[in-house]
């Protein structure tokens, strides 16, 4: 069944995003994505050298829950901010956030995490893959905000992948 399905998962991903970007739930449709979501992972299986552990599954659909939260309570502080404030008032800073994270594909989802929340961008990953540099809109406590992320994403993750 490995070898049929290489990446289960990716291949329920890539069937569920084809339907949606297609905008149609047709038999067509549908069939095409199970034929894409059967195709690209057992083509690009070679590539993938070592599959990701997911360890707590059901805590992935709590990460989801708090990420999509976090996405819509940040995009009305966002657009609050960018309406009815003064750009030189507010506290834009880039901050350092320590990983305790160690599998590359537990730091690349907590990346793409601060990044898809508004108001926080992760800029760069270091030379050594133990800490991420963040730019921050607005903070009034930089070690709060670390504090924050690790809590919110970073502990999740780290109970998801190690």
């Amino acid at each position: 069944m490995a070898r049929l399905f290489p990446q289960p998962i990716l291949s329920i991903v890539i069937t569920l995003v084809w339907v949606l970007l297609a905008n149609d739930i047709s038999a067509g449709t549908v069939v095409l994505g199970i034929i894409l979501g059967w195709a690209i992972p057992r083509l690009t299986s070679r590539y993938w050298p070592d599959r990701p552990r997911i360890r707590q599954p059901f805590t992935v659909l709590e990460y989801l829950g708090i990420v999509l939260k976090d996405i819509a309570v940040s995009n009305v502080q966002v657009a609050y901010w960018v309406l009815f404030r003064r750009g030189d008032t507010l506290r834009s800073q880039y901050i350092t956030v320590p990983l305790d994270l160690t599998t590359a594909e537990a730091v690349t989802v907590l990346a793409g995490t601060i990044t898809l929340t508004p108001g926080t961008v992760s800029a760069d990953l270091s030379a050594d893959g133990r800490s991420l540099l963040v730019h921050c809109l607005e903070t009034h406590d930089p070690a709060a905000t670390v504090a924050q992320i690790k809590e919110r994403y970073e502990r999740r993750l780290k109970e998801i992948f190690e």
